[in-house]
Formats: structure tokens, sequence, C-alpha cells
């Protein structure tokens, strides 16, 4: 999935590996920029990488229903990573509801060690989506 990602994602430099209704891989390669003033990830990337992933992965489930927003994200920081390491984000789902979806997600390190761990909750709003989301996302999803 060789397309330039747009917003947030795309200044992280995230890449998306599988993207399915039940499951959202991501993944980034820890640089400069994703550093905090003592050199180390910060732990927003994470958050931010979550809530993206997630949202991804609840929008892909809800199709054109509706549209997905973020209204709780939760972050567990549990180990370090360093500049080169490549962090693979998993979202799974824990609950996909008419009104609300919870996901959980992992954030590994390239040893395949747990860095990061969260939920992130979404509401489904009863709102029209977009032609053009719709199209990037039928195409993600498709390609």
């Amino acid at each position: 999935m060789s397309e330039k990602i747009p917003g947030l994602d795309g200044l992280l430099g995230v890449e998306h590996v599988e993207l399915t209704a039940d499951r959202v891989v991501v993944r980034f390669t820890v640089g400069e920029q994703h550093l905090q003033p003592f050199g180390i990830p910060h732990g927003g990337v994470y958050c931010a990488v979550h809530e993206s992933t997630a949202s991804i992965a609840g929008q892909i489930w809800l199709g054109e229903k509706g549209v997905v927003v973020g209204t709780n994200n939760s972050t567990d920081f549990l180990r370090q990573a360093k500049v080169g390491d490549t962090i693979t984000v998993t979202a799974t789902p824990i609950h996909r509801g008419r009104t609300q979806q919870l996901w959980h997600l992992d954030s590994v390190g390239t040893d395949d060690k747990l860095v990061a761990q969260g939920q992130v909750r979404l509401a489904n709003l009863d709102v029209p989506v977009s032609p053009e989301t719709a199209a990037r996302f039928k195409s993600a999803v498709s390609g």
C-alpha cells in the first residue's frame, strides 16, 4: 500500500500494512521527529497512531453507515524504543455496536516485544460519509 497517507499519519511516516474490518496493522520507523526533548520516543506518537489506527479499523467496519470519531484514548507505555526501531501497531475489536466501538491496540518493536498498549473508544455518528472518504476506504481495503 504505497500511496501517500494524508494527515498526521503521513507526517509520522505511518505505512498501512493490513486493512480489514476485523484487524488493521500499520507500522512506522522511529526517527528524530518522533522524539521528545529527552531523546526518547514521545508518548503522544503512540497515542496518535493508536487513535488513527482504531479509527481506520472502525470506519472500515462501519462502512457507509456513518462516520467514526474518537471519544477516548488510553495508552500505556511499557518499554522504550529507540531511533531506527520499526513499531508495528495492531488494532483488534473489543466491542462493535450500533452507537460505539472499542478497539484494543498493541504496539510492538522490532524485537516483537510490547512497547505500548491501549484502547480507543469510537462513537458511530449517523452522518453521511463523503464520496471521497468512501472511495478511499474502498480502495484501501480492496487494494
